[in-house]
């Protein structure tokens, strides 16, 4: 039961890119899935998070209004859609998925951000 984050790359300031995140298995539906970063020198910090049935969605300060998170429980898969990135997006983007107080991480996939 471990996530497989996909999607990352290069990307120039203001374009944009798409992640998406699967994980195995029948039981998908009941485990809420999150997005981290993780820049060089910096904390792991939450990106967007939804909630096992998609109603709840959260995201972090510094990304809402550019990325949006989905997802389709008949797909096993979770969407981090970033639109307008900057180059403070760079970072190792890890899927993480979470059901009965245990959480399971993704490897991770590196998105930079440059011209």
């Amino acid at each position: 039961v471990q996530p497989v984050e996909s999607g990352g790359g290069l990307v120039q300031p203001g374009g944009s890119l798409s992640l998406s995140c699967s994980q195995a298995g029948f039981l998908f539906s009941r485990f809420d899935m999150s997005w981290y970063r993780q820049a060089p020198g910096k904390e792991r910090e939450l990106v967007a998070a939804i909630s096992k049935d998609g109603v709840s969605i959260t995201y972090g300060d510094s990304v809402k209004g550019r990325f949006t998170i989905s997802r389709d429980n008949t797909k096993n898969t979770v969407v981090l859609q970033m639109n307008n990135l900057k180059p403070e997006d760079t970072a190792v983007y890890y899927c993480r998925s979470a059901w009965n107080s245990v959480a399971y991480w993704g490897q991770g996939t590196q998105v930079t951000v440059s011209s």
